[in-house]
């Protein structure tokens, strides 16, 4: 049940933030209306722009906010169908551009196959829902919404499963250990980004509950990754970027900064981390006991840390 809370909340939460810095009229207006439960309003203006405009991207995105606001709202019937409606309609303009071309395609496209796996999800149809996503996975491999499918195979299917190994071929600080060499201890996995403030705003928490399980055989594990740019969105080379990353860690992550960074987009890829922070609780014999895109309070994570700290497994 936590995998499929974590993904409503993550629905919920994302309604209020901006989907780019001066989205469309239509995704805004159709956001507004979703904000107010006015799904009906929605449809008038989808309709009345698809009138308009045609079938376009910007039509696309905004339908696929139709569709994760209604499995948001727990409208599981109409949220399967705008999720159906944006990928049927998606598809041909596929055949024209390519996927990354512009903006809003991948967004409503990751939305619909994410909407449409929850969905089953919810049914109770998890096996068949991971099927999909997997088959969907291989389809847009190497695309903007693979880290997006993989997050949400692992909403469905990672929490009880060995811990996938991490890349360590590249890191900052401390060399890190790998997971193998970690067994007998409970490790927290902290995918962050140096751009991310809700990750800035998540360490101090994590420092606060190092400190207190630290001589209990509590570790936390920082992966992070680059994303070609530093301060104020200025691309960056490789090494450029890699002692911005280090300067952040050491400004905003103090706290934290004994800790391992393995620095990978391979890791992101594999935790499907499109959301930062993503939090994975890994207990003593290496099995995922939690897999949360978003930020945890203390009082969430605290005691599943204290669970795991003292199960069976130790």
């Amino acid at each position: 049940m936590i995998r499929y809370i974590a993904l409503l909340a993550l629905v919920i939460s994302s309604l209020a933030v901006p989907v780019s810095a001066q989205p469309p009229a239509i995704i805004t207006e159709v956001r507004k209306v979703i904000g107010q439960n006015d799904f009906a309003g929605g449809e008038k203006l989808i309709a009345g722009y698809r009138a308009q405009s045609g079938i376009t991207p910007e039509l696309l995105a905004a339908m696929s906010w139709m569709a994760r606001g209604s499995l948001a709202a727990k409208q599981f019937d109409a949220a399967e169908r705008y999720a159906n409606d944006t990928y049927k309609l998606a598809t041909p303009l596929l055949a024209k551009r390519a996927m990354d071309a512009e903006a809003h395609l991948p967004i409503a496209i990751g939305a619909a196959i994410e909407v449409l796996a929850q969905v089953d999800g919810q049914r109770g149809a998890r096996s068949e829902a991971v099927t999909f996503l997997r088959r969907e996975l291989a389809k847009y491999k190497g695309t903007s919404i693979e880290m997006r499918i993989q997050k949400n195979v692992n909403l469905l299917s990672l929490e009880g499963t060995v811990a996938p190994a991490l890349d360590l071929s590249d890191y900052i600080g401390t060399k890190p250990p790998a997971l193998d060499r970690l067994k007998g201890k409970v490790v927290l996995l902290f995918f962050w980004a140096h751009w991310c403030a809700d990750c800035k705003a998540q360490a101090p928490i994590l420092a606060d509950l190092a400190a207190k399980y630290r001589d209990q055989g509590f570790v936390v594990v920082a992966p992070t990754q680059r994303y070609g740019y530093v301060a104020a969105g200025k691309d960056a080379a490789p090494d450029e970027e890699k002692r911005y990353i280090d300067q952040v860690r050491q400004a905003s992550y103090p706290a934290l900064e004994a800790h391992a960074v393995p620095l990978s987009e391979a890791n992101h890829l594999r935790y499907g981390v499109s959301t930062t922070p993503t939090l994975v609780l890994v207990d003593r014999a290496g099995i995922v006991r939690l897999y949360n895109p978003g930020k945890m309070t203390l009082a969430q994570l605290d005691p599943l840390i204290e669970k795991t700290l003292g199960s069976a497994s130790r």
